[in-house]
């Protein structure tokens, strides 16, 4: 068993402490995964400036990247966190199963973006070029492109560090595939 902790607001920087105060304003609570990336004087506050940075894509864009990176990766926390960030921005349960399948039937467009970032993720950027031509035949630009890939960045940071310290899960624990596909 792996005995990673995640800090307490007590346990960190002023500058964490701050951060801290913003998320249990903002969200109610302060999720581990933030609360964890405070054991270092910056990451937390660097981390959250890369989430909160203006993009050319929609928050419901962004949660279909999360999701399916998050299931690529195998991380049971940020597939949960997204699950429930995927409800608030209107998918169904049913819907937010398809996008960790890999697909989106439900939109040809955003069915685009999950077969493009998931060719990503995989394929470590060297995605197949139907994954690439069907993203931009999607109305997709470059500058999505790069939107796109610094989003998959973005949670791959997040799988990782949840993946290497399994830190207990604080969001309702998504149902893994293989289990729905039983």
């Amino acid at each position: 068993m792996k005995n990673f902790t995640v800090p307490t607001r007590d346990e960190v920087s002023a500058g964490n402490q701050e951060n801290f105060d913003k998320l249990q304003k903002g969200l109610g609570f302060v999720p581990n995964l933030y609360a964890y990336f405070a054991k270092s004087e910056t990451a937390l506050g660097d981390y959250l400036a890369l989430q909160n940075r203006k993009s050319t894509l929609r928050a419901k864009e962004r949660e279909v990247i999360n999701l399916v990176v998050s299931q690529v990766n195998g991380c049971r926390y940020c597939q949960s966190a997204h699950t429930v960030l995927g409800k608030m921005n209107g998918f169904t349960d049913d819907q937010i199963l398809e996008i960790r399948r890999g697909s989106a039937s439900f939109d040809p467009k955003l069915d685009a973006l999950v077969k493009f970032a998931k060719a990503v993720t995989l394929q470590r950027g060297k995605a197949d070029q139907e994954a690439v031509d069907a993203f931009f035949a999607a109305g997709y630009t470059e500058t999505s492109l790069v939107d796109v890939v610094i989003v998959i960045g973005d949670k791959i940071i997040s799988n990782y560090i949840h993946n290497l310290t399994e830190f207990p899960i604080d969001f309702p624990v998504a149902v893994p595939l293989e289990e729905v596909n039983a």
